[in-house]
């Protein structure tokens, strides 16, 4: 049974800094493309960052230089680091494992992040 989990989230004033973890269970983690997604209220999901399993990121323009995604393939976790924290990065974040080539794709459960003051 595949699991991602989510945790790190919180409330945090604007400027502030969050670290969100990702623990997945049930997949052979370090092959796969690992990614955070947000999903603000009224808005579509949207890709954070990810970070593939050869350690290539790639950031939503929104987040350069605030935001850094790294992994860990013996704890089998995935990181995203929030600096510089604005009200517009208020949303619940997903954590999301996918391989391409094998179809294969899961969602965590996610965690509420707002920035406030």
């Amino acid at each position: 049974q595949v699991q991602l989990v989510e945790s790190g989230g919180g409330k945090v004033q604007p400027g502030g800094s969050l670290r969100l973890s990702c623990a997945a269970s049930g997949i052979i983690f370090s092959i796969y493309t690992m990614g955070w997604y947000r999903q603000a209220p009224g808005k579509q999901r949207e890709l954070v960052a990810a970070i593939t399993a050869g350690d290539s990121t790639n950031y939503v323009d929104s987040v350069k230089g605030r935001f850094t995604i790294s992994r860990d393939n013996a704890k089998n976790t995935v990181y995203l680091q929030m600096n510089s924290l604005k009200p517009e990065d208020t949303a619940v974040y997903y954590c999301n494992a996918n391989h391409v080539l094998f179809a294969y794709d899961y969602w965590g459960q996610g965690t509420q992040v707002t920035v406030a003051a």
